[in-house]
């Protein structure tokens, strides 16, 4: 838990692990999302206030559009994943793959107890998984979201400055 200058500790929110289906002869995906936002001001350029979810009408007859802080960076497309998962279990269609979400709260500060939470997981929650989904990403433009399929490696590193 992060320590404030004067000494206050604060504690971490909850991180949701969910989960839906265990069936040995699918695969498992675990996607992963955060729902915290930067912080905003109106005065910042909003025409709606950043905190509240504003729906204005788009340019299409029933398109909407929603203005809101985190809208696309990262609760839109968290809320994407869980619809679809709606909408299979909507239609009765059969899964097609075994789900686990991973939704916290700390993205934007750094993923502060992320790490410690993965190793205590490791073995019980993410035993069975088969591939992950990074649900954080930005969209090409705004009428043109994006769908990250492959990063070009990770580098790890320590720097120390004295």
């Amino acid at each position: 838990s992060p320590q404030l200058p004067d000494g206050q500790v604060l504690p971490l929110p909850s991180v949701i692990l969910g989960e839906l289906g265990k069936d040995p002869q699918k695969p498992t995906v675990c996607f992963y999302g955060h729902v915290d936002v930067q912080p905003a001001k109106k005065e910042d350029g909003w025409s709606t206030d950043p905190y509240t979810l504003t729906e204005i009408d788009g340019v299409h007859l029933f398109i909407r559009n929603l203005y809101g802080r985190g809208a696309t960076d990262n609760k839109g497309p968290v809320l994407a994943w869980i619809n679809a998962v709606e909408t299979f279990r909507a239609l009765k269609l059969a899964m097609p793959v075994n789900f686990k979400f991973v939704i916290e709260g700390m993205e934007e500060a750094g993923s502060l107890g992320l790490e410690k939470l993965l190793e205590e997981e490791n073995q019980s929650f993410f035993s069975d998984v088969d591939y992950i989904v990074i649900s954080d990403n930005l969209w090409l433009s705004n009428k043109k979201p994006a769908l990250t399929y492959g990063s070009r490696g990770n580098a790890c590193f320590f720097v120390e400055v004295k």
